[in-house]
């Protein structure tokens, strides 16, 4: 790991093929190098235990007071109303008495990639046989996804206690701040609580949305991760990836460690300047470490990553796509850094724990198969980026003769991008809506749909489980054995009421 910029006039090692691999990764287009589309199908087995997306309780009583504890989540400003500060959530961390300092941390922010790369961290932190908390949003289909103690969503029981424990509190808060707490910014306070009574020996901790004012950044990481930055939000971030990355560069703190994504050039700078300016150490992509290899396997892919500390061969991730092989890498190197590989001690991690670990990664709703036959695949992808990402998995991992899209978008995303990358791949697309009140109209995500697909190819069910059945019909008019499938993608909620209704959860 080092600071020192690349020397060019340095001959290569001949046998070394490392320089000449990276060279051609980074000459790609930066918006497909590293994007979450994410993968679910075979898996081996090791490495800290994953837990599928949890199910609503079987307890009346559990699911009620479960149920009574959203509803009072709910109240409060969804995560699309932001005020730009941490005023609040740094009020609260105070009456609780700072749980978020009672353990190290790496903060992970970016456009695309964070939950996955926050998965395969807390992977290899667990079969390093550290106690991990992580914190990812949003969730597929139950809250309590969100906050992970050991590789598992937190029980339902542990959740409503965490809230009734810090309830006072954010009351307390409420009282004194001109704004109540939001529903991220409680969930958040959460987290940290149920982290801190654990206790954890790290936490893996995802933005929710940006960096700097965002609620989760009243921690300190020790090391700071950086996954692809692209234009989302950028009535709230900006409207280039420069603009972007000064926000999200506000979790690179004094003295951390920042490992960084591969990136567009100017968001590279805005990074790299704010790591001088806080005297942090940076790893970047395709220079201090990277993919060095991948073959596409069953059920994802066998790669050899080039660390910090050294080559890491014969790994196996069962997710799809060159993205989440990226995405790898950046958690590999994550996790060097936090255990001083590159600068205090020159080793690298056990490779086969490594191993170990990537292996029994998973990442619910991100290329995951629900069905058989036709197949149906989920994929939370919700804007061109991470749209374009999955187009290009899908077509190296599944050999489709046929593919019927299932779309439902939210209204505050670039959807005309997003129907734009799915277009070359999808034969025929079923424009529907998800339940959420952000949920684009279907007939005017339609309206726009015929524009880019052309009226033959557009058809409209509002209701989602009419859509399915509609593109699974479309599906098996290629025949039992033909290979047609369906992609069910352009939000997480869609993806997540998809799931529940293929009866996964």
């Amino acid at each position: 790991m080092s600071e020192r910029p690349h020397d060019s006039s340095q001959q290569p090692d001949a046998v070394d093929p490392f320089e000449e691999i990276i060279s051609a990764e980074t000459d790609r287009d930066p918006d497909l190098a590293v994007i979450e589309a994410g993968s679910r199908t075979l898996r081996a087995q090791g490495g800290m235990p994953q837990t599928d997306v949890p199910t609503r309780p079987a307890d009346p009583a559990l699911d009620k007071a479960l149920r009574e504890v959203e509803t009072e989540l709910a109240t409060r400003w969804g995560e699309t109303k932001l005020e730009p500060s941490v005023t609040r959530i740094a009020a609260l961390m105070d009456v609780l008495g700072d749980p978020q300092r009672s353990y190290p941390s790496i903060h992970i922010t970016g456009t695309n990639g964070k939950t996955s790369t926050a998965r395969m961290i807390e992977a290899l932190l667990g079969a390093f046989e550290l106690r991990t908390g992580r914190y990812t949003s949003p969730h597929v289909q139950s809250i309590t996804e969100r906050i992970s103690l050991d590789g598992a969503p937190i029980s339902a029981e542990r959740f409503i206690e965490t809230y009734e424990d810090i309830k006072p509190y954010i009351e307390m808060v409420d009282a004194a701040q001109e704004y109540r707490l939001s529903f991220f910014e409680v969930l958040t306070g959460m987290a940290y609580a149920a982290f801190a009574d654990a206790p954890v020996d790290v936490a893996v901790v995802e933005v929710g949305m940006g960096g700097t004012w965002d609620a989760t950044n009243v921690i300190d990481g020790d090391v700071a991760v950086v996954t692809p930055i692209d234009l989302d939000h950028t009535d709230r971030l900006g409207e280039t990836p420069a603009e972007i990355a000064v926000e999200k560069a506000g979790i690179v703190k004094q003295d951390a460690t920042v490992i960084l994504a591969q990136q567009p050039v100017d968001a590279a700078q805005v990074m790299l300047k704010k790591a001088v300016e806080v005297d942090a150490t940076v790893a970047r992509e395709g220079l201090e470490f990277g993919v060095v290899s991948r073959q596409v396997a069953v059920g994802g892919q066998m790669l050899t990553l080039r660390g910090l500390g050294g080559e890491y061969p014969e790994v196996y991730l069962p997710l799809h796509g060159p993205y989440q092989a990226h995405n790898a890498a950046v958690a590999l190197a994550a996790v060097e850094a936090f255990f001083g590989v590159g600068s205090q001690r020159p080793e690298p991690l056990d490779v086969d724990t490594v191993r170990k670990a990537f292996a029994a990664v998973s990442s619910p709703g991100r290329l995951e198969v629900v069905r058989r036959s036709p197949t149906v695949v989920l994929d939370a992808a919700h804007n061109p980026a991470g749209a374009r990402a999955t187009a290009e998995a899908v077509g190296e991992a599944f050999d489709f003769s046929r593919l019927i899209g299932v779309v439902g978008a939210s209204g505050d995303k670039n959807v005309r991008g997003l129907l734009e990358a799915f277009e070359p791949i999808f034969a025929e697309i079923v424009i529907t809506q998800n339940s959420s009140h952000r949920a684009m109209d279907a007939d005017e995500l339609a309206g726009i749909a015929v524009e880019v697909f052309g009226e033959e190819r557009v058809q409209v069910e509002p209701r989602l489980p009419d859509a399915l059945e509609a593109a699974i019909t479309l599906a098996e008019e290629e025949g039992e054995f033909a290979g047609g499938g369906v992609l069910v993608t352009g939000s997480v909620i869609t993806v997540g009421e998809a799931r529940l209704l293929l009866g996964k959860g």
